[in-house]
């Protein structure tokens, strides 16, 4: 079993940084794609940021020069780097990880986590 628990969200004024944290914990051997999600109310979920074990990035356009995606492979880590935000930041964001587990290669979520960015 596989989880992922995200840590680091919460309030910050407009133009202040935060740092997700994702870590994956369990029968998880390897990590291959990466990625952070966020959903704001009323609106979809969309990708922000995703990265692969080659260490390709690719991020939304609205957090390019922003925000940064990256991993620590020994404590199975996945972090968002999140600075100048803005208010349309807020949203909860959910990362995701796909690797190989006691189960085989396979794509897990994490819980979520609030970001709220006040004006």
């Amino acid at each position: 079993q596989v989880q992922l628990v995200e840590s680091g969200g919460g309030l910050v004024q407009a133009g202040g940084s935060l740092r997700l944290s994702c870590v994956a914990s369990g029968s998880i051997f390897s990590i291959n794609r990466m990625g952070w999600y966020r959903q704001a109310p009323g609106k979809q979920r969309e990708l922000v940021a995703a990265g692969t074990s080659g260490g390709t990035t690719n991020y939304a356009e609205s957090v390019k020069g922003r925000f940064t995606i990256s991993r620590d492979n020994a404590k199975n880590t996945v972090y968002l780097q999140m600075n100048s935000l803005n208010p349309e930041d807020t949203a909860v964001y959910y990362c995701n990880i796909a690797g190989f587990s006691s189960s085989g290669y396979r794509e897990f979520w994490g819980q979520g986590a609030q970001v709220t960015v006040s004006s």
